[in-house]
């Protein structure tokens, strides 16, 4: 004698046909089960709390685990299954997860502790037997640390407004991985891509390790394009899976199978995590996450139906180890800009209104820019070229002289004191405008291209007008080539700076007292 289980098809069977008012009898002759089975399993839809029409809608993992009975069926003398076989059976199907064990591995080690038993052959009929699920059947034995799966629950749940009352819907992000099915859930505002890698990168950090492989389903976050055989991977989560050192790879299209398990998971979320939130309000994503957090610990440390070990547990004993380390720096969000590098051997990155360096060999060359919070990549043809610390400050040079060519480098004669010498000939304000230009934190070459510019302005003007236009510029602060050739061209270098401009003057307030106060 040996025990089975009635699959989750079979299951289903059951509900849909007393959905339609079939009585006991004819369910059993419909099924070929006997009318005390079909008993139990009625008893147990009854204790669930879940009307038919509910029962309907959980996929066939959330039915096989809410509803395991087993069902007694007689073993031929023929093929007569030692107790001990099965007993082993448990040990065998966990076993299997971890990487490198095969059922040749546990077949000798069975025989070493029980000579008498069964032959290989016989020992993968009886597992095949005891191990599926349901009707023609078996479930996929996913190996320790290999797959994380991942996807959004298709129900949202909310958070409330506290100064509107506005009821604002978010996302339930769902993951899990696939020896241990350890658990992970979290809401977000979107399914956007910083929303949807921050979700993963917090995934990875509750796991304290990185799965060779992520299987996400085709949102538009993670599959620009899908396509059975190559898909199109987002720019942005295929550097993501780069930084935490794991492989992309997604649900193919209109296959079920490949996302089961998560979708299993994000079914029981509905009934273990939605369920016990329904009556509850929360005000922010935190507060929601909090609880959601109390809920998801409370799934992983159940014991599975007709296990004795919980998600947490199995976890712990046959995965962590399994994953791989975690990089020491969190993922920083990436944005990508297509240049060309001038003549000068910069590319322009207009958000910030600043250049930065490259080769002098790639001047003319397309090339890509990745930009985090704190550096510049440049690369050309999948390599990179140049990497720079990321400025915020407008028309700032970030330059590395080994980039610059031979022909570009600056004249060995010139420094600050040939330019401020140079000024000094012009005028005391075409000297002053030179000597703030040299104090600017920038490439030399740069402030002494913008010094040339300025003082060659004389032969054109005659030194008189240019250090007019230079007191000009100091008086409104806007002390550069193009501004000072700017005054020049429209004449004002003729009109008189009003004194007030050259000298601070005190500031006039009802609410500042004034020397007088103190007299």
């Amino acid at each position: 004698m040996a025990n089975k289980t009635i699959g989750s098809v079979m299951i289903r069977e059951i509900i849909r046909m007393k959905n339609k008012g079939l009585s006991n009898n004819k369910v059993s002759q419909s099924l070929g089960k006997s009318r005390t089975t079909i008993i139990k399993y009625l008893t147990a839809f009854k204790e669930s709390g879940f009307d038919y029409k509910e029962l309907l809608e959980l996929s066939d993992t959330d039915l096989s685990e809410l509803f395991e009975i087993q069902e007694a069926i007689v073993v031929s003398d023929r093929d007569t299954v030692h107790l001990e076989l099965y007993a082993y059976f448990p040990y065998s199907e966990k076993e299997l997860k971890r990487v490198g064990v095969t059922r040749h591995i546990l077949w000798k080690e069975y025989k070493q502790k029980h000579p008498e038993g069964v032959m290989y052959s016989r020992f993968c009929f009886h597992y095949s037997k005891w191990i599926q699920k349901s009707l023609g059947y078996m479930p996929t034995v996913y190996k320790a640390g290999d797959k994380l799966f991942i996807d959004y629950a298709g129900k949202k749940l909310h958070i409330i407004d506290k100064e509107t009352g506005e009821i604002k819907p978010v996302e339930v992000f769902v993951a899990t991985l696939g020896a241990s099915q350890y658990t992970y859930v979290e809401a977000s505002f979107s399914q956007k891509v910083p929303d949807f890698l921050n979700s993963i990168q917090n995934c990875l950090r509750f796991l304290q390790g990185v799965p060779a492989c992520i299987v996400p389903d085709n949102l538009k976050s993670a599959v620009t394009k899908s396509n059975k055989y190559e898909p199109f991977i987002n720019e942005q989560f295929a550097s993501f899976a780069s930084h935490y050192d794991t492989s992309i790879l997604p649900a193919r299209p209109l296959k079920p199978k490949d996302k089961s398990l998560v979708e299993g998971a994000v079914n029981i979320t509905y009934t273990r995590i939605y369920a016990a939130l329904r009556n509850q309000e929360f005000y922010s994503i935190q507060s929601l996450n909090a609880a959601i957090k109390v809920q998801l610990s409370t799934y992983n440390n159940t014991a599975f139906q007709k296990k004795q070990l919980s998600r947490t547990e199995l976890f712990l004993e046959i995965e962590k180890e399994a994953l791989r380390p975690l990089p020491a720096a969190l993922y920083e969000l990436r944005e990508y800009k297509t240049a060309t590098i001038q003549k000068n051997c910069h590319v322009y990155y207009a958000p910030n209104k600043n250049y930065y360096s490259a080769p002098h060999g790639f001047i003319g060359k397309k090339v890509k820019m990745i930009l985090t919070q704190n550096v510049v990549e440049i690369y050309h043809a999948n390599s990179r070229i140049a990497l720079h610390l990321r400025s915020r400050k407008p028309y700032a040079y970030i330059t590395v002289k080994e980039h610059m060519p031979v022909s570009h480098i600056y004249n060995s004669n010139w420094s600050p004191e040939y330019f401020v010498s140079w000024a000094e000939r012009m005028g005391p304000s075409v000297k002053e405008c030179i000597e703030k230009i040299l104090q600017r934190k920038q490439y030399p070459e740069q402030s002494y291209k913008s010094c040339i510019g300025i003082l060659t302005l004389a032969a054109k003007t005659g030194k008189e007008r240019l250090n007019n236009a230079c007191t000009r510029a100091l008086a409104y602060e806007a002390i550069g080539y193009n501004q000072i050739k700017n005054i020049l061209e429209r004449g004002l270098d003729s009109q008189v700076v009003s004194p007030e401009l050259l000298v601070p003057m005190p500031i006039e307030h009802e609410n500042i007292r004034g020397s007088k106060y103190y007299a």
